[in-house]
């Protein structure tokens, strides 16, 4: 499988709930790129999304796109097409640096919450060697944390045994802190179907784990690896 998918899309949905749907662009890339949709009284937000034919049509299924979010600095992916598609800006957190000048659409900066989404947002890494600014979204009542990249569960993030691993690099200082306080009852991630069965427990988990399971996680990803 090659790692990231090209050309022709084949929408795949994975994390389809009352409120929201996820989907793969590219179902058989070894990355796993998922995106999300997450409806909040009529209005739709996007995370994070990766194009795909058909696309328009399920989102239409929860409502109008209200806005574009992007929460690593890496996952531009296409945030802009898709939002100029839809006549709705790409929002971008205001202390995220060299993203916004690289997007080809209008840019809505925020702070602490993401528009009027009823989404709070936090800093899950900040840090410039080696580059990574990541932001988490939280929606309390919907019980709907997003993680865009620091936890996955596609199988180059997991060790054998775990349902939710955290990312290759972060697994030596895995950013605990940032989030051992939420306990939600959904987890939605960048890489992979989300979590929506005693998400923050297996959250806990996996950041617990990070250092202990090293070892057989990066040889799993070396094997994942290997195989494309």
């Amino acid at each position: 499988m090659p790692m990231k998918g090209r050309g022709s899309s084949q929408l795949h949905e994975i994390d389809r709930w009352e409120h929201g749907v996820g989907w793969l662009a590219y179902p058989d890339e070894t990355m796993q790129r998922a995106s999300h949709a997450v409806e909040v009284d009529g209005d739709v937000w996007l995370f994070d999304p990766v194009d795909a034919d058909g696309l328009d049509d399920l989102l239409a299924e929860y409502g109008d796109v209200a806005g574009v979010a992007i929460g690593l600095d890496r996952h531009k992916r296409d945030a802009a097409t898709i939002a100029t598609r839809h006549e709705v800006p790409v929002y971008v957190a205001s202390w995220m640096t060299g993203v916004a000048d690289e997007l080809d659409a209008p840019v809505e900066r925020f702070g602490n919450s993401l528009g009027d989404s009823g989404f709070q947002t936090f800093r899950i890494v900040d840090r410039a060697v080696p580059p990574w600014q990541e932001v988490g979204f939280f929606h309390k009542e919907l019980g709907t944390l997003v993680v865009p990249e620091t936890v996955g569960t596609v199988g180059y993030f997991c060790a054998p045994g775990e349902r939710l691993g955290v990312h290759p690099m972060l697994r030596p200082i895995p950013p605990r802190r940032a989030l051992y306080g939420y306990d939600p009852d959904r987890l939605l991630v960048g890489h992979g179907a989300g979590i929506s069965e005693n998400a923050g427990d297996e959250l806990r988990t996996a950041l617990s784990n990070a250092r202990t399971n090293l070892p057989s996680a990066y040889m799993q990803a070396f094997k994942s690896m290997l195989s494309n």
